[in-house]
């Protein structure tokens, strides 16, 4: 089993839309490498830390699995999705998403500062200078 951290800004789907909602696909990503985590990597049962960015405080906000393989991502053929991509067939999909579940909600935010400041945790992808990756 895996462990992943997935970004999303509450404003637009937050922790608690997942716990409403139960599961969703985690759509309208537009990274490469991200993509090809969620293609190549991450595989039925793996858990995610599911983390508020833009938020006060960024932060791990619950936990999260993966409940759907890599499919194509339907908002890349719509036109009038701004993730459409003109380039992207239903033959040949650039774009791809899982499906992840609620699993469980923190009673707080478990701020960015606090996961810097843990030293065990000094090789995870977010705490890293410069990483912007939403996968």
């Amino acid at each position: 089993m895996k462990f992943w951290l997935m970004k999303s800004e509450p404003d637009v789907f937050s922790i608690d839309d997942l716990k409403r909602e139960k599961k969703t696909g985690w759509d309208s990503v537009r990274n490469y490498q991200a993509r090809n985590f969620m293609r190549d990597e991450m595989q039925l049962g793996d858990l995610v830390l599911f983390y508020h960015s833009n938020a006060e405080p960024s932060g791990i906000a619950g936990v999260a699995k993966i409940v759907g393989p890599a499919v194509p991502d339907p908002l890349q053929f719509d036109k009038k999705s701004e993730y459409y991509d003109e380039r992207s067939t239903k033959d040949d999909p650039a774009w791809l998403m899982v499906s992840v579940g609620f699993v469980e909600k923190f009673e707080q935010v478990l701020p960015l500062a606090e996961l810097k400041a843990e030293k065990a945790l000094s090789g995870m992808g977010v705490i890293q200078k410069g990483q912007r990756l939403s996968v």
